[in-house]
């Protein structure tokens, strides 16, 4: 494993890069780190891809942004840009979850020529709810929890998390791990205020431009409620020729399966090198 570093506009990404060939970059979801897109697999590196994976602006180890308002798509998206001319990648498969696939999908639209395909895992962002009332005061007083009150503060402003009982005791964990990972919480708070706020593109009819292989990963509503199914369903109808993936029934979802993804991921990325 080789530990990377990239600069852009202020901000230095913390990353690594593992493995040869096909090259893969990993992108997390809002408040995670690049440790949480794969869970730790290591399928990819030993299947025949070269992989690189960040913390975004803001998380894990990377700096925070140099204003409390620059976590918007433009920003991710450009921090995408940086990482693939700094690695000296023309063109990746890219896989990202939640934020990370917004982040992906910014860049199809914007500098398409840097994509060979995508795995968009649990997609969350829905143009014609984007800005309904109550939606951003929700992450407003997430950001303000963990200002104040740090991991506890978060958790306690979380509430119950609206899942099954079953599920309970794993998302707790899994929220108190993720949030563990951070150098700077302040900066994490920043991003819970300004990332919701943010358009990676204006409609989903937007995504019909895509032209490469596409596999969207969608969680059923119950165990990940706030990344809705339909939203994914939404995005694979919307981009041509687009695999969609749903969970089996009474199983954890498969964006919670690091070896489930990695294959998945490694499929789109034999279909983009066939092409």
């Amino acid at each position: 494993m080789t530990e990377i570093a990239v600069e852009r506009a202020g901000v230095e990404l913390s990353g690594d890069e593992t493995g040869e060939g096909v090259p893969v970059v990993l992108l997390h979801g809002l408040t995670a780190t690049r440790r949480y897109v794969v869970m730790g697999s290591k399928h990819l590196e030993r299947s025949g891809h070269r992989v690189i994976a960040y913390d975004a602006r803001g998380h894990g180890r990377s700096s925070p942004a140099p204003v409390s308002a620059a976590y918007s798509y433009d920003n991710l998206g450009h921090d995408l840009e940086a990482v693939l001319d700094a690695r000296g990648i023309e063109r990746a498969v890219l896989a990202g979850a939640s934020m990370g696939a917004h982040t992906l999908l910014w860049l199809a639209l914007h500098a398409p020529d840097r994509v060979a395909g995508m795995v968009v895992i649990t997609p969350a962002y829905d143009p014609a709810s984007h800005d309904r009332d109550g939606r951003f005061e929700h992450w407003d007083a997430l950001a303000d929890a963990l200002e104040h009150g740090g991991i506890d503060g978060f958790i306690v402003a979380s509430g119950r998390p609206d899942v099954p009982e079953s599920w309970q005791e794993t998302v707790d964990k899994v929220t108190r791990q993720r949030l563990s990972q951070h150098l700077d919480l302040d900066a994490v708070a920043d991003a819970l205020r300004a990332v919701p706020r943010s358009r990676p593109f204006g409609e989903i009819s937007e995504l019909a431009s895509i032209a490469v292989p596409v596999t969207v990963v969608a969680s059923a509503d119950e165990p990940d409620p706030g990344h809705p199914q339909a939203v994914g369903e939404a995005y694979a109808a919307a981009i041509p020729g687009a695999r969609l993936v749903l969970d089996e029934p009474e199983r954890s979802p498969i964006a919670w399966q690091g070896s489930q993804l990695s294959r998945l991921i490694a499929e789109v990325a034999a279909d983009a090198d066939a092409r």
